[in-house]
């Protein structure tokens, strides 16, 4: 019995890495793409609604899009149940005198971290997931008549201030869940051969100031240049 359980829990983890490490790719696309938000180059709009477009209207994206669904409810989901289980397995042992753990801050929080950045994500798809699909309206429209997704962006940054705070919080937030996550993915998947942890912990925590960083850096220049 116990031998089952460790095996499921094991499984639960590995299936959730697999996961985590499918999204930590889509970010770096994702990020890609909303830096032609700010003036990189001259066409920079040009460039986000050709983006745009290609990620609304290609077959195989859609395709992708499921996927992509599918990878966050299973992160989600054997997150908090995998978080659960090892809370039950504790028991009473961290409330011991003396007793202390080696964990960081950034593994210490991953549930809560991961919540709130769920919770960010539900308000994203809501302001631009639900455009796409028909489920929320907006007066920025193209010369097709689909969504201008360019000037909805923009105009979340440069009219909604609260907006931009709570984007550049959900960044920083999910910038100590991935510097954890990144190293404890390689870990659980067996690919953290001694010979290049050192390499994988160094990657994870760039990984975890680049990307968020990179996300930072949009609102922060619409707040600067307002």
């Amino acid at each position: 019995m116990i031998k089952q359980r460790t095996f499921s829990s094991i499984t639960k983890k590995v299936i959730m890495s697999l996961a985590g490490l499918f999204l930590i790719t889509f970010l770096l696309v994702h990020l890609g793409i909303n830096l032609f938000l700010i003036p990189l180059t001259e066409n920079h709009q040009e460039i986000f609604e050709l983006l745009a477009s290609f990620m609304a209207t290609n077959p195989v994206i859609k395709v992708f899009e499921v996927v992509l669904f599918g990878g966050f409810i299973i992160h989600i989901i054997y997150g908090i149940i995998v978080q659960l289980q090892n809370w039950a397995s504790r028991g009473n042992v961290r409330y011991k005198s003396g007793s202390k753990t080696n964990t960081t801050f950034s593994s210490q929080t991953m549930i809560y971290t991961g919540l709130l950045v769920f919770l960010f994500l539900a308000l994203h798809l809501y302001q631009f997931y639900f455009l796409k699909v028909g489920l929320n309206s907006t007066t920025f429209v193209d010369a097709h008549g689909h969504p201008d997704f360019f000037n909805v962006a923009v105009a979340l940054f440069t009219t909604q201030p609260i907006y931009s705070v709570i984007y550049i919080i959900t960044f920083v937030i999910l910038g100590f869940h991935l510097n954890h996550a990144f190293q404890s993915a390689f870990q659980t998947l067996g690919w953290d051969h001694p010979k290049y942890k050192s390499v994988i912990k160094i990657a994870g925590s760039v990984y975890a100031i680049v990307v968020p960083a990179g996300f930072i850096m949009i609102p922060l220049y619409f707040l600067i240049m307002q």
